[in-house]
């Protein structure tokens, strides 16, 4: 969900002027090593996850939500432990 929650507050105090952008500010605003410039954001996983499109009960579903934040990542533990270890698929 990507409401604002409650608790959350403000990283920055408001202001009314915008801070002046100097030679100096960037400068610093690109990272380098040596002559290579350093790609920004977050660093690539090893083994980033994957979207996949499920059909579940809404009761299934309304009852992990209700365990709290963080009931995907637990879902997704539990899917991992209960995965058949054999090579063979589900159909032979």
């Amino acid at each position: 969900m990507s409401a604002k929650r409650k608790g959350s507050v403000r990283t920055s105090p408001p202001t009314s002027q915008p801070s002046e952008i100097s030679d100096q500010w960037i400068a610093g605003a690109d990272m380098y090593r040596g002559e290579k410039l350093v790609g920004r954001g977050r660093p690539k996983l090893q083994h980033p996850r994957r979207l996949l499109s499920l059909r579940l009960p809404p009761e299934v579903i309304a009852r992990w939500k209700a365990t709290g934040p963080g009931w995907q990542t637990r879902m997704a533990k539990v899917i991992e432990r209960s995965t058949p270890r054999s090579g063979r698929s589900a159909g032979s």
